[in-house]
């Protein structure tokens, strides 16, 4: 129980601080957020505020913003022949009932003939008891209930995403990865503050006959490149120095306000069922405020660093075991669970970053995929045409569809089965 209320904590915040991103900058932009949705599946409370409705579902996982444009399927729920309910105050029409579930007061039922809730902002059909064909005209902020008694503005041209500037729906998309890595940052932030210090590059303790000790490195001694490149952070050193195991690694470092060089072999440790090279030296600790927030951009930058690295890893040798869904993130998460408090906000961030990075890759369906028709929008200065846009969305979701399927079924005979 402790690693599902874990997960869908983890997950759920991780999700729905993304889509807070596109929302936040979609409203900035004028773009009509119909919903914000916690959760997936049917609906069990809903309430409107500020043009948008926010609802509560029965999975408490993630979430999703549902913004008016060509990417809302149900923008147009309403077809010739249906029973609906309207609401007319002074000859215009305010509300609109699909659902059998609510009741309008004062509504009056309408036989649809045709409908246009996007352009010409009007629906036309017989009222009951009336032979007379009518038309009515729909207010621009018109609130339609769906079958499912979600009740969301209805979605005028003018309040579209496409009707938004180029830029706007760039910032629209990248919003989400965006808040992302802010979250990270603050989640590692909050964590140098919860230590009761954190790491700097000075050297404190040299282990006895260590490859460290050997090369005459010191107490106080401070790191500040490693093969010619600049280290700003122990976590950074001790990334570039694992992977180097019996190899010549030329240390730059400094003592009393001079700069030294030293070379030295790192030894081969196991460590989790893999060797990694180490020099035998503690990092010292400071509790600084300014070292504490340099901790939490580091370590993001950092995460940021080995994410691109492990996206070029799979690029260049695919394995569906370089991959995890759902269901590799709840096995993780149940392990990080008994582990504290600590673990966990680290397992977020490392997580939050993780989801950000994923998601600005260029495939369709992605927000890196929608980037990508921003730039091919820009390059030939027209929009990209309705037809090839809906398409290429298509097959993306498609693929991403069928390689979540079988990444599931992967991470099931991984994690479960074998």
């Amino acid at each position: 129980m402790t690693a599902i209320i874990t997960f869908i904590i983890v997950f759920g915040v991780i999700v729905i601080v993304h889509e807070f991103g596109h929302f936040y900058f979609a409203k900035k932009s004028g773009v009509r957020v119909r919903e914000f949705a916690i959760g997936m599946g049917p609906k069990v409370l809903q309430t409107q505020r500020h043009g948008t409705t926010y609802t509560w579902r029965i999975l408490p996982v993630g979430g999703y913003v549902r913004m008016a444009g060509r990417g809302d399927t149900d923008n147009d729920p309403i077809q010739p022949g249906m029973s609906v309910t309207v609401v007319v105050t002074d000859d215009v029409v305010t509300k609109i009932n699909l659902s059998e579930q609510e009741e309008l007061v004062g509504g009056q039922t309408m036989t649809v003939n045709q409908v246009d809730l996007i352009d010409g902002m009007f629906i036309e059909g017989y009222l009951a008891n009336d032979n007379q064909l009518v038309r009515l005209t729909v207010d621009h902020d018109a609130t339609i209930t769906e079958p499912d008694g979600t009740m969301v503005l209805v979605a005028p041209r003018d309040t579209h995403i496409e009707s938004a500037k180029l830029w706007q729906r760039a910032l629209i998309n990248f919003a989400g990865p965006l808040n992302n890595f802010i979250l990270t940052l603050l989640l590692f932030i909050g964590l140098a503050f919860s230590l009761p210090g954190v790491s700097t590059t000075t050297v404190d303790q040299v282990n006895k006959d260590s490859p460290a000790a050997l090369a005459g490195l010191k107490h106080n001694d401070e790191i500040t490149a490693i093969n010619g490149e600049k280290i700003h952070s122990w976590q950074k050193m001790q990334n570039t120095i694992q992977p180097l195991t019996n190899q010549n690694v030329n240390i730059t470092y400094e003592r009393n306000g001079k700069t030294k060089h030293v070379t030295l072999k790192p030894k081969g440790v196991k460590n989790g069922g893999m060797v990694i090279g180490q020099v035998g030296v503690t990092s010292k600790q400071t509790n600084a405020l300014t070292a504490r927030i340099r901790y939490g951009f580091q370590m993001t930058s950092q995460s940021m660093t080995q994410i691109f690295r492990a996206i070029k890893n799979l690029v260049q040798g695919f394995s569906l075991n370089k991959l995890g869904g759902p269901v590799a993130i709840y096995k993780n998460t149940s392990e990080v669970s008994h582990m504290g408090i600590l673990v966990i906000v680290s397992f977020m961030a490392w997580l939050s970053v993780n989801l950000g990075m994923m998601n600005l890759l260029p495939i369709p369906g992605l927000d890196g995929g929608k980037l990508l028709l921003n730039a091919v929008e820009a390059i030939i200065r027209r929009p990209v045409p309705e037809k090839a846009e809906l398409a290429v969305t298509l097959v993306g979701v498609g693929l991403l569809f069928v390689l979540m399927i079988v990444v599931t079924g992967n991470d099931i005979l991984r994690y479960f089965i074998k």
